[in-house]
């Protein structure tokens, strides 16, 4: 039998500056009611998005003063470096390689940009070869966690015996926008938080999970749901309040699709792992599946502990869901721009 692709490892790591969500909540009444009349409307988004702190790439009273691209960009290339680090190192310890073990690193991150890559940046610190084969991938947002999974396998697959790092990081906060007085940017100020993830994927014979199938599905007409506005001063978010009932609507039937292309339906998934996007699309996300309300516990506790950290937070949940025990078979869940959903199946070992 020929080997299949397998997860060997999986680290994940925060910025050490916290923000409250309290004082996220302050911090925003101070900066946005006096010249937003509609934030008193939009304030109550604080208490309602299940987010206790989250942790940012900059202490608080950084945002409190305005940003250009210049000083967001190089935010970024320091935090980001640090944060990439740290999860990849934590996951090639788990996984009891080193850097040099590495033939090709998969990096997704949608909030920054530096050239060099960040694995090139980090390549002498991390001891990759010279050999290594580099795949960044921007734009995917807060699917990439499973796209960017779906990938890295796909490169193992083809690699047998070769193993594969995988970095989904993520500075949502850095694109908070003094200057934006709207809907979005409130949302976006209530839910999003920085952080990064790592896992090794190898073809080969151990590992945690077996990386049965990947997949997506692009809804058509749907770039207005989600992406960034670029201008002058960095990213705006775009966000339509559509997103909740949407993902309600149409996420099951795709995953449903995806599912089917590989001989797959619901009831062969013993645990749906998702990205906890916010409280309203968590609920949905249950009843577009046909779960049990609350039984996304895992993707609650880790919105409530980290917020929403894009790319990488389903990778937070499904760090939580192999230590609680994985099912006999589990299905990653996210959605992105696109409007997209991604989805990846694993398969317990043992």
């Amino acid at each position: 039998m020929n080997p299949t692709v397998k997860l060997l490892s999986l680290a994940t790591a925060v910025p050490t500056d916290i923000i409250t969500q309290e004082e996220a909540a302050a911090a925003s009444a101070r900066l946005f009611a006096h010249r937003f009349k509609d934030f008193r409307h939009l304030a109550g988004v604080f208490e309602n998005a299940g987010i206790s702190k989250r942790h940012a790439a900059r202490p608080l009273e950084w945002f409190e003063a305005h940003h250009g691209w210049q000083d967001r960009m190089e935010a970024y290339a320091e935090v980001a470096s640090q944060l990439f680090a740290e999860a990849a190192e934590k996951a090639l310890a788990q996984a009891g390689i080193s850097g040099s073990d590495i033939d090709c690193v998969v990096t997704v991150s949608s909030t920054g940009i530096v050239t060099p890559s960040l694995d090139a940046r980090l390549s002498r610190q991390l001891g990759f070869r010279a050999d290594i084969e580099r795949v960044p991938v921007f734009g995917l947002g807060c699917a990439a966690g499973v796209s960017g999974l779906g990938i890295a396998s796909r490169m193992a697959a083809v690699r047998p015996g070769k193993t594969v790092l995988f970095v989904a990081l993520e500075l949502c906060t850095l694109a908070f926008r003094l200057d934006e007085l709207t809907r979005p940017n409130i949302i976006a100020t209530a839910l999003f938080a920085d952080g990064a993830a790592a896992c090794v994927l190898q073809n080969g014979e151990r590992g945690i999970a077996e990386v049965e199938s990947s997949g997506e599905h692009l809804f058509p007409d749907t770039l207005d749901i989600m992406g960034w506005k670029i201008d002058d001063t960095g990213f705006g978010i775009l966000l339509a309040q559509s997103l909740p009932p949407f993902a309600e609507r149409e996420l099951g039937p795709a995953i449903d699709g995806i599912l089917s292309r590989s001989g797959l339906a619901r009831r062969d998934i013993g645990r749906f792992i998702c990205h906890p996007g916010g409280a309203k699309v968590i609920g949905a996300m249950e009843t577009t599946l046909g779960l049990e309300p609350q039984s996304l516990d895992h993707e609650r506790a880790v919105l409530a502990e980290f917020g929403n950290m894009s790319s990488p937070t389903v990778l937070f949940v499904l760090e939580r869901a192999i230590r609680a025990g994985l099912p006999e078979r589990a299905a990653v869940i996210a959605m992105g721009p696109g409007f997209s959903a991604s989805c990846v199946t694993l398969k317990r070992i043992g």
